[in-house]
């Protein structure tokens, strides 16, 4: 990310009042972070830009749901990520072949991504099992 003179709580505070330039700050300051998450997430063949745009509206749009508990940059990763899985979802009981058609990836590279998904599934339904029990 680039360290320039952006004020994340300033920031936050003018986007709450109405702030269309803080905004634009925001989404210049966060956006090469934002795409880095989704080329490291999406096969190179879809539409990136598309999709960088639907995780801003998504940040602007949930953004009264941050509380500061986290850095903004983790809450913006969370809903990154999520809205790229989200995106692979249409890749579902498809064969490695017909994946590796749609996508460009290697075999291998199918394989380890799927297998990194099911552990990352697996993960969260037991975080959510001992939150839902704690």
């Amino acid at each position: 990310m680039q360290h320039d003179n952006f004020d994340e709580k300033d920031s936050l505070q003018r986007i709450e009042q109405g702030d269309e330039v803080a905004a634009r700050e925001l989404l210049r300051h966060f956006h090469p972070f934002v795409l880095k998450l989704v080329r490291a997430h999406l096969p190179r063949r879809s539409s990136e830009e598309d999709l960088v745009q639907m995780i801003f509206i998504k940040v602007f749009h949930k953004l009264n749901q941050y509380t500061g508990r986290m850095p903004l940059e983790h809450w913006i990763s969370r809903i990154a990520v999520n809205t790229c899985l989200n995106a692979l979802k249409h890749l579902e009981e498809k064969s490695v072949e017909e994946i590796r058609a749609l996508t460009g990836w290697s075999r291998s590279a199918i394989k380890v991504r799927a297998f990194r998904a099911r552990a990352r599934m697996k993960k969260m339904l037991n975080e959510r099992e001992t939150f839902a029990f704690a």
